[in-house]
C-alpha cells in the first residue's frame, strides 16, 4: 500500500497527519498505513476505540471524561468576528455555488492537518 502523504511537511520537517491518544500518552502517526497497523493492534488486545460526531452521543462518563473534566479541557471565548467568519466558511463550503469552493480547495489543499473523511 503506497503512503498517501509524504513523510515530511514542506518544510522538510516531520510530519505527523495522525495521533491515537489514551490515558498514558499518545502515539504520533506519519502514514495511512502506520495507522491502520496500530489500530489493528489496539483491537487484538481487546481495546475499543469510539468515534463520536456530537455531544449528545455521549453517555455522562465519557463527556465528563472528553469535555467536562476541569483538568483537561480547553475553553475558547467565541466572538461575533468568529461567528461572522464561521458562517462566511459554511457558506463557502456548504453552499450551492461550485467556483468560490473549488477556490478555496485549491488554495489550501497542501495545508490540511486533520481531514475526517
Amino acid at each position: 500500500m503506497k503512503d498517501l502523504l509524504p513523510a515530511g511537511n514542506r518544510n522538510g520537517e516531520p510530519y505527523y497527519p495522525f495521533q491515537l491518544d489514551n490515558a498514558s500518552g499518545g502515539i504520533k502517526l506519519g502514514s495511512v498505513r502506520d495507522l491502520l497497523a496500530s489500530l489493528r493492534k489496539l483491537g487484538e488486545k481487546g481495546k475499543k476505540i469510539t468515534r463520536f460526531k456530537g455531544l449528545g452521543e455521549m453517555d455522562a462518563e465519557e463527556l465528563w471524561a472528553t469535555t467536562m473534566n476541569i483538568e483537561t479541557r480547553t475553553l475558547l471565548r467565541i466572538t461575533m468576528e468568529d461567528a461572522a467568519a464561521a458562517d462566511e466558511m459554511f457558506r463557502v463550503l456548504m453552499g450551492d455555488a461550485v467556483e468560490p469552493r473549488r477556490e478555496f480547495i485549491e488554495k489550501h489543499a497542501l495545508d490540511v492537518k486533520d481531514l475526517d473523511v
